[in-house]
């Protein structure tokens, strides 16, 4: 099963790419979108989509899993500018005629490391342990996208859905 993470951000959506076959699993990619914080608004939800598009169109996954909006009372506006960068990935899933799951962060860490509780660091470290990639650099935006892939993936082998 192929499955592509998405964790959306303006200033950097993370993302990865794994396969995972016969108890295996494979990073095919896993990176962060970066669109230029001088650029209009409209040219960098745009950069988010033209890059994702790109990684479906070249990797085909069979489910592309995206964070679930999480918006805080004290930061309004966050949820509205994370609402677009938001729709423009489900234009680019969409346009690719691909499935999409969404999960919350509570859910993914619960499934991963049995406490929704988790931090960022935590999953991060986990990630790394699980996937072999102990000295590689990773920012937490692309650890937190292939969190998303893999609890998928897990929550799918114990139809936890």
């Amino acid at each position: 099963m192929r499955i592509l993470g998405i964790d959306p951000g303006l200033i950097t959506t993370g993302y990865g790419v794994v396969d995972i076959k016969a108890g295996t699993i494979k990073v095919l990619e896993a990176g962060t979108i970066k669109p230029n914080p001088k650029d209009l608004f409209e040219h960098r939800i745009a950069k988010v989509h033209e890059c994702i598009s790109s990684i479906i169109c070249a990797h085909k996954p069979e489910t592309v899993v995206l964070e679930k909006l999480y918006a805080h009372a004290k930061h309004p506006a966050t949820a509205s500018v994370l609402g677009h960068v938001r729709g423009v990935i489900c234009l680019a899933v969409s346009q690719n005629k691909t499935p999409l799951c969404e999960h919350s962060v509570k859910r993914i860490r619960q499934a991963l490391l049995g406490n929704g509780n988790a931090t960022k660091q935590q999953i991060q470290q986990s990630i790394k342990t699980l996937l072999h990639l102990s000295k590689t650099e990773m920012a937490l935006d692309t650890s937190d996208a292939l969190a998303l892939a893999l609890g998928h993936a897990h929550m799918l082998r114990y139809k936890v859905l």
